[in-house]
């Protein structure tokens, strides 16, 4: 008789009950909802509407933006979303927040001809941005997104996202990082102890506003 091979169980999604929110990793099954979820969540956004300048088209191209840093950060712990994939928080852990030129590179024939003219207008920008970010101190959790479809927001949604990764920040003593490109957020962040380090702004653009938090006493 021929051997057969013992095939090791698949490892069970991790699911955390947060706020009455149930959370789980986000999986490559979500893009396609997140994209829709997170192009919602971003259409208002100051910043991606400057980027996209008002095209028809512009909800499509944040969503397809925002489905391009899902997979990017798949690869990290710490990404969640809602069982029922109302929203999602990526998260990039101490020491993986930068991007390397190969990943740079692979995504370059996707994303330039999503934003057009504006990656090269605002090359410059995106630099500075991710300039300042690297003066921060490097042991810290940086949350690239946080987005909730706009008919679930004042739900909990968010700050039960949010949750998780500070927890972790505070039991290892971590900070966490963000850039806010939307002036009624701060309030938000800041109740979960963020602080707003400056306002930048992009080249006769919008302001945004990098948020630093220090790990609480756990």
């Amino acid at each position: 008789m021929a051997h057969r091979p013992r095939i090791a169980p698949a490892s069970p999604v991790r699911l955390r009950d947060v706020g009455g929110h149930v959370l789980r990793p986000v999986s490559t099954g979500d893009l396609d909802k997140l994209e829709g979820v997170l192009g919602r969540a971003f259409g208002d956004d100051p910043l991606m509407m400057f980027i996209f300048d008002g095209r028809p088209d512009q909800l499509h191209r944040i969503g397809r933006l925002f489905r391009m840093f899902v997979a990017i950060h798949l690869r990290h712990e710490g990404c969640s979303t809602t069982a029922d994939v109302a929203g999602a928080s990526l998260w990039a852990p101490p020491g993986r927040w930068r991007l390397g030129w190969m990943t740079q590179i692979r995504m370059a024939p996707r994303l330039l001809p999503l934003l057009g003219a504006a990656a090269v207008k605002h090359l410059g920008d995106f630099n500075r941005m991710e300039q300042f970010h690297q003066s921060m101190p490097p042991e810290h959790w940086h949350l690239a997104v946080l987005g909730t479809d706009p008919s679930r927001q004042g739900e909990g949604v968010g700050s039960a996202l949010l949750q998780p990764v500070l927890d972790r920040c505070d039991a290892e003593g971590s900070g966490a990082y963000l850039e806010s490109s939307k002036r009624s957020n701060l309030a938000f962040y800041s109740r979960f102890g963020f602080e707003v380090v400056d306002e930048r702004s992009f080249t006769d653009g919008p302001s945004y506003w990098p948020m630093w938090r220090d790990p609480r006493q756990v």
